[in-house]
């Protein structure tokens, strides 16, 4: 059944019961995107820059570099018996 369909059932059913009439599909589809773009903006406004996905993934690669590297050094030294270190 497609969204027309689905709206003339919609409406045989509100007659019988006397109710108001369901809004006819897509009517408020171009309110909705205007509003998700409008939200879009805003956000891109009032978000730091640091909180962007570009930042973000960078900051992801990088921790978990950084955990790869400490877990390694951790393991090579334990291996040879000293202590590992890294470098900040």
């Amino acid at each position: 059944m497609n969204a027309g369909q689905q709206h003339l059932l919609d409406l045989y059913r509100a007659a019988q019961r006397g109710e108001a009439a369901p809004p006819a599909p897509g009517i408020h589809t171009v309110r909705t995107v205007r509003e998700i773009q409008r939200w879009h903006r805003f956000r891109a406004v009032v978000t730091a820059p640091a909180d962007h996905l570009p930042s973000r993934i960078r900051r992801a690669v990088r921790s978990a570099a950084t955990a790869l590297l400490r877990r390694e050094a951790r393991a090579t030294g334990a291996r040879e018996g000293a202590p590992a270190r890294l470098s900040s």
